[in-house]
């Protein structure tokens, strides 16, 4: 008979400590625990969260809900300006937002490759700390998967948004009317250029910032003034040119812009033009356009120019009877360009 040596036994116990997300962190397990304990309840525990249910459940009273869900998939997960987690908050917060609702609980779900560094993750969250408090949200419920390396790019978050309607807010793409004001809260493509000059393989002098922000303390600055919007959206994906599309056709009614008054900062400009990108096409994500009636409308532009996220609020143009369906941009040269619905994306995973 051998000789049993203590040194030649492995612990069957696991190890606790790791510098990369395993597998076994999204086992249900003791580290899927410990995970959750270290760094999630630090950064986003409340009453409701601390529970660790199934499910949240939370006080509410009677009267209208605005609910939404989004995926945040961009690459890469840190980009300037902000990162994936600051955008997976914000971009929640603006959705349930752009109905007049006041957004109060989120829902957040992590996928996870293995091998991911903790250190990356909890700088994610850390980043959603500070949106969640900054949009003054909570998060009460939330899910973790890891899967294998190759899965999925290092980190993908969805979402889930819910928030109060105030009596008489109605705000719908279906509400255009003729004559209506179209306004812009400021400059646009931000975002979009921002991740695709961070983007290995391109080089420009001047880094272009994310606009990402929350959009919810902007919005209830403009309902203050006036209930009357007809119609509100943040231009994400797609851009300026695709949610008005949406409106015009929503609405069957025409939107006229005019090309002087959009603003864009010189530098997006800049990046556009060697990238051959239309900029009304490239997303947002601390932008907001609304449409309201012309007798609302200066009062409106003032509320938000009041606000630090709509000082350069701008009217960009106006719904028309005629030209049902269509944005047409009357240019700087004087002519006139249809504003078409784009066929795909042009930048994918901006996110």
């Amino acid at each position: 008979m051998h000789n049993l040596n203590p040194e030649d036994f492995s612990c069957p116990l696991p190890i606790m400590e790791y510098e990369t997300i395993q597998l076994a962190h999204g086992s249900g397990g003791r580290l899927s625990a410990e995970l959750v304990s270290r760094l999630f309840l630090p950064r986003f525990g409340n009453e409701t969260l601390n529970r660790l249910e199934d499910q949240a459940v939370v006080d509410f009273s009677q009267g209208r809900l605005a609910l939404t869900t989004d995926s945040f998939v961009v690459d890469p997960l840190f980009f300037p300006g902000g990162d994936i987690g600051d955008l997976a908050i914000n971009g929640t917060v603006n959705d349930v937002c752009m109905s007049g609702a006041t957004p109060l609980y989120l829902a957040a779900a992590f996928i996870i490759e293995e091998g991911l560094p903790l250190s990356i993750l909890h700088r994610v969250l850390l980043s959603m700390e500070n949106a969640v408090k900054g949009a003054g949200v909570q998060i009460v419920t939330g899910d973790t998967k890891v899967v294998n390396r190759g899965c999925c790019d290092k980190l993908f978050i969805t979402t889930t948004g819910v928030g109060r309607v105030p009596e008489g807010v109605n705000i719908s793409a279906a509400k255009l009317e003729a004559g209506d004001k179209v306004i812009l809260s400021g400059t646009i493509a931000d975002h979009g250029m921002a991740i695709l000059t961070s983007r290995e393989g391109l080089s420009f002098a001047s880094r272009v910032q994310s606009d990402t922000a929350p959009l919810n303390g902007l919005v209830a600055e403009m309902l203050r003034v006036s209930p009357l919007i007809h119609a509100m959206r943040d231009p994400t994906r797609g851009g300026l040119a695709t949610t008005l599309n949406e409106f015009a056709a929503s609405s069957r009614v025409g939107i006229m812009l005019e090309e002087a008054a959009v603003p864009v900062r010189p530098e997006v400009r800049g990046a556009c033009e060697v990238l051959g990108i239309d900029p009304m096409y490239v997303a947002n994500e601390g932008k907001l356009v609304a449409v309201v009636p012309a007798q609302v409308a200066d009062k409106i532009v003032a509320a938000m120019r009041s606000h630090p996220l709509g000082r350069e609020a701008v009217i960009i143009g106006e719904v028309v009877a005629d030209k049902q369906g269509l944005v047409v941009m009357r240019t700087t040269l004087g002519a006139q360009r249809i504003v078409d619905m784009p066929v795909g994306e042009q930048l994918p995973r901006i996110c």
